[in-house]
Order: structure tokens, then C-alpha cells, then sequence
């Protein structure tokens, strides 16, 4: 596989609000890599997908609703925001990661590169 997780916890409370590690899909095909991560809640708006060197981290918001005319007298839901870090392979295209939201679903597009190709460098002499 050449997408790798990182060790984490499910849950984390370092924040004001827990963070929970997404539920997530890896698909591999012979030209890319496909990340299903479930993330109900989160609006396209409120979601980063961020690439540094090989590390790559996704974050969502949700934007829990206001109830301000109901007094809350049993939740069963907890609130809460998402956090998933992968760590890439090299030979990952990171030009070409695509990523999109489908109904709580976030579509990461991993696409290989392609092989090395061979090159001849030219010597030049003085």
C-alpha cells in the first residue's frame, strides 16, 4: 500500500471540541489511489485538505445547529470535528490530487506517477 495512516487515536480532546479520526476507504487501482473518508456534518466550506511534503491532512468542521428555543433534556449525539493525517509514498503525483465532497463523503484522488523515464544527459566537454 502506499498510502500509510498515522498512529492516532480515535478520539481527541486537545481542542474545545472533540476531534474524531474519520472512518475511511483506501482503494488502489494500477493508476491511483482512491481515500473514501466519512465525514457527516462537514460543508465543503468548513473541510481542508492540506500537502506538506509527505504528510497529508485532512480537517473538517461541523457546524453543530442552534437550538435556542429548546432546552436539551437527553443527546445521544456528540459534536465534534474530524482530523486524518496519511502519511504518502513517493511515488504519488501530489500536482495531480484531486479531491471532492459527495454527501458526507470525502473523494480524495491519489494518482500515481508514472514510471521514471529513462533520459539521456548530454556531456559536455570544455
Amino acid at each position: 500500500m502506499q498510502v500509510q495512516q498515522e498512529q492516532r487515536p480515535a478520539v481527541r480532546e486537545s481542542r474545545s471540541r472533540r476531534v474524531f479520526a474519520p472512518a475511511v476507504d483506501i482503494v488502489e487501482t494500477n493508476d491511483e489511489i482512491l481515500v473514501l473518508a466519512d465525514m457527516p456534518g462537514v460543508r465543503q466550506d468548513d473541510l481542508e485538505v492540506i500537502l506538506e511534503k509527505n504528510v497529508l491532512t485532512i480537517r473538517g468542521t461541523v457546524q453543530m445547529p442552534h437550538m435556542q428555543e429548546y432546552d436539551l433534556e437527553y443527546a445521544e449525539y456528540e459534536g465534534g470535528d474530524y482530523e486524518r493525517v496519511f502519511t504518502l509514498a513517493d511515488d504519488i503525483d501530489r500536482d495531480k490530487i484531486e479531491a471532492e465532497m459527495k454527501q458526507g463523503v470525502l473523494h480524495l484522488r491519489l494518482p500515481k506517477a508514472g514510471p521514471a523515464r529513462i533520459r539521456r544527459i548530454p556531456v559536455k566537454t570544455s
